[in-house]
């Protein structure tokens, strides 16, 4: 991944619990909710743990001493600093226990979405603009038509919606790669949203990339940590990739009957980065129908989730969106819905000259000598039966089957005509018939 310094500028973290927007009985709730699931009995550790500076945490401890919610355990700890514990009240357990009914939420205090909605703003992936230099370091490894660069930048630089189809084995899922490390710098990932009460947890790490931060020793006088609202976490910009699995469901909002708690969709986690469907067509459900869930995200920048009580509400839509199929596009989609497709680029496969520029790129990193007579039986024998049509994904499959036999043989590295009929019947099965 190119780690370049991100220019996106970073949510200021809150001075006031006021400034978190958030409804200070609800801060409250999961204060008290994961002191109770974690035992933490300091307000240095809570801060961590719900991601709020020490002062506000303080001021929440005040608030619940208050109420008759917490007590202090009048002794100091000697391994936190000579800092005070603190313990629910039995008053303060059965608060906990009732907000846990409501939702297993604890932990990090979530964002408002009013608030990530200016954050998305600030970050997103339309703010983009990539150079010829920054896509062909990206995709240095592959060899490609020389026009295709030239049609990709201003499709990524748009942060639309891009189309890629051709046949199978050219490298558009290694294309759809490149073009997310070419984009390469990071942003601000909330933990958790909030809207209308409900919690929605965002920050998925299968999916987000952490980037290490400077933290600031609490002790030094000088500050020179990173200083950012602790409720996100500062990642690579997200890729989503998504193949034959994807089902509509998966993009709308999933909620746990049992921790009565939501988790964000894939496209929303992907939020300010790439979210690739590869192999559409693969699905289950027809593409048709998955590109008529994008219609309003792609057309309009914004999505609409529904909550468990039928409550619809918009969240911003800030992915860049890669289709890549193998299928002719007008076999899939009907006008309308190319229409809405901004960018369609047809990846092909090789001319024969480039081809062999693949098969010597590969042969040399896989230490296996070229061989002139068994190149020209693949090109003069070999691939007249498949119509000369060549594929990315070939040179390295042959050479891999050859390196495999010639393990197998206990026979240094070579390449014969023997050879390549070999690795060949390994890449195609034959049609026959199959008598049962």
């Amino acid at each position: 991944m190119n780690m370049m310094t991100s220019n996106v500028i970073a949510p200021a973290p809150p001075r006031a619990l006021e400034e978190t927007g958030l409804n200070v009985v609800m801060m409250r709730d999961i204060l008290l909710k994961t002191m109770f699931r974690t035992n933490t009995d300091t307000a240095s550790a809570l801060s961590k743990l719900v991601c709020l500076p020490m002062t506000m945490v303080q001021d929440l401890i005040d608030m619940c001493r208050k109420q008759g919610l917490l007590e202090a355990m009048g002794t100091l700890h000697a391994n936190s600093g000579g800092e005070m514990g603190f313990q629910l009240s039995d008053t303060g357990k059965a608060r906990a226990l009732d907000a846990l009914a409501q939702s297993e939420y604890y932990g990090a205090m979530p964002v408002p979405l009013t608030v990530y909605r200016e954050q998305v703003k600030r970050q997103s992936i339309r703010n983009i603009q990539l150079t010829r230099q920054q896509l062909l370091g990206a995709m240095g490894h592959l060899i490609l038509p020389p026009d295709l660069i030239g049609q990709l930048g201003p499709a990524v630089s748009s942060g639309r919606s891009i189309l890629m189809y051709g046949p199978p084995g050219n490298g558009k899922s290694s294309i759809s790669n490149g073009i997310r490390d070419a984009i390469g710098d990071n942003i601000f990932i909330p933990r958790a949203i909030e809207y209308a009460g409900q919690i929605i947890t965002v920050y998925d790490p299968i999916v987000h990339t952490p980037v290490p931060v400077e933290e600031d020793d609490p002790t030094s006088l000088r500050k020179r940590g990173m200083q950012f609202d602790q409720r996100y976490v500062y990642c690579e910009r997200p890729t989503v990739i998504t193949g034959g699995e994807l089902s509509l469901d998966m993009l709308d909002l999933k909620y746990n009957a049992t921790a009565r708690t939501y988790t964000a969709p894939l496209q929303f986690k992907s939020a300010g980065g790439v979210f690739i469907v590869d192999d559409l067509g693969r699905q289950a459900e027809p593409p048709q129908k998955l590109v008529n869930r994008w219609i309003v995200p792609l057309e309009e920048n914004r999505d609409i989730l529904s909550l468990q009580s039928g409550e619809k509400f918009e969240v911003p839509f800030d992915t860049l969106v890669i289709f890549s199929t193998n299928f002719h596009p007008n076999e899939i989609f009907d006008k309308a819905a190319l229409r809405r497709i901004f960018f369609k680029i047809k990846i092909d496969g090789p001319n024969q000259s480039d081809y062999l520029k693949i098969f010597q790129m590969m042969a040399k990193k896989r230490n296996m000598p070229l061989d002139e007579k068994a190149l020209l039986h693949l090109l003069k024998v070999k691939y007249p039966t498949i119509d000369n049509i060549y594929a990315n994904y070939q040179p390295v499959f042959l050479i891999d089957q050859m390196i495999s036999i010639c393990e197998f043989e206990g026979i240094p590295y070579q390449m014969t005509p023997e050879l390549v009929d070999r690795a060949w019947d390994n890449m195609f099965v034959r049609d026959e018939v199959i008598v049962h």
